[in-house]
């Protein structure tokens, strides 16, 4: 904090930032430059400090950058700049608080802090990652958030867990739910229409958007859809990148004959995603475990009547505009679907419902809340 400036100084830890936002980073990515980008606005009592490698924060008056010189998308180099260089950065630079903004906090810091955990998917779902990834996050998140003086996460869901599975106070967790940029929103027919045409796209199908693994749950959704009633009238659309073990889902699909029937897009950008959930009859997520489930509001914002799975912060993600269902309860879903299939009154009062339930989640939220847990974290360190 220079002399000419009394604002408590924070410095943030971004070196998650994507130079280019992929399937893999853009969920965090996101998070990170939606908030930082509106930090400043939404709290311009502090001074703020972003450290960053390759990655693209936000132009903002209100943040001071500093890039590392090493590779920080290589992970070994930016585990080496956050344990090993950021102390020494720390030390010149004296903030009054430091937040680390995924997962993890320098060891050697003894000051004031804040670190971000998303999910403990590394916990719950171990197999999705390599061994020295899991040994990682297992060991630097838990030694970060018991020496945090608080924890920001995104939803409750999320919260509950980190106290259970590592130990923090429950008075010592915030919650900054993320936020839906003002592209997702309801289009006009004419608009849709447009977009199916170019696309070719069928007048009817249900959407899923996500990554293509196991914890997605994918397998229960291909078995609703192959015993719904409407099954030649509907397609169902996979909409995302493969990531691991995806052979068993599209054997599966082979084994129920519905390789005709089930469309794949691979990634998509997300300058495409509202006008998918736009096209979309319905949008469908049975995912076994999420930190929060932006792609349930995203699509309620677009208006999209949505059906998901009433497991961890997902029902927080669908509010009252949502059907929510046991994960594996393929009857449960099948049912559902035929219903909303056939309901064009109650697809559109969902609609309209989701809507407005997807209005609440706001990136300035995202960054008030953010403050507002910088505030306590000061208020606790004397």
């Amino acid at each position: 904090m220079s002399a000419m400036d009394e604002r408590p100084h924070i410095a943030l830890n971004a070196h998650l930032l994507s130079g280019e936002a992929t399937y893999r980073s853009a969920g965090i990515h996101g998070y990170l430059y939606n908030t930082l980008a509106l930090l400043p606005e939404v709290a311009p009592e502090f001074a703020y400090t972003v450290f960053t490698g390759r990655g693209k924060p936000p132009a903002n008056p209100g943040m001071t950058v500093r890039r590392a010189r090493l590779p920080n998308e290589n992970p070994v180099s930016r585990i080496a700049w956050e344990q090993l260089a950021a102390p020494f950065e720390l030390r010149r630079l004296k903030p009054d608080l430091l937040h680390g903004m995924a997962f993890a906090l320098p060891l050697a810091w003894r000051g004031p802090s804040v670190v971000t955990i998303f999910d403990l998917s590394f916990i719950r779902h171990p197999e999705r990652l390599s061994a020295a990834r899991r040994l990682y996050l297992r060991a630097f998140t838990r030694a970060s958030a018991r020496r945090a003086t608080r924890v920001l996460t995104i939803s409750r869901s999320a919260r509950d867990e980190i106290h259970e599975l590592l130990g923090v106070p429950l008075d010592c967790i915030d919650v900054a739910y993320p936020g839906v940029s003002p592209d997702f929103y309801r289009r006009t027919p004419a608009e849709i229409e447009a977009f199916r045409r170019e696309h070719g796209l069928p007048e009817r199908f249900i959407l899923y958007l996500g990554t293509l693994e196991p914890r997605k749950n994918l397998e229960t959704l291909i078995h609703a859809y192959a015993r719904l009633p409407q099954r030649r009238e509907v397609r169902l659309v996979l909409a995302g990148a493969r990531g691991w073990q995806t052979e068993g889902l599209f054997e599966l699909i082979e084994t129920l004959g519905l390789a005709e029937d089930v469309l794949t897009t691979g990634y998509l950008s997300g300058s495409a995603l509202p006008m998918w959930y736009n096209a979309s009859e319905l949008f469908a997520y049975p995912s076994l475990y999420e930190g929060f489930g932006m792609p349930v509001v995203e699509a309620m914002a677009c208006g999209a009547p949505v059906v998901a799975s009433h497991a961890t912060s997902l029902p927080e993600a669908a509010g009252p505009a949502g059907t929510l269902l046991p994960p594996t309860d393929v009857d449960a879903w099948v049912d559902a679907i035929a219903r909303l299939l056939d309901d064009e009154d109650t697809r559109r009062s969902l609609s309209r419902r989701g809507q407005q339930h997807a209005r609440q989640f706001t990136w300035q939220q995202t960054a008030r809340q953010t403050a507002e847990c910088y505030h306590r974290a000061l208020l606790m360190r004397g």
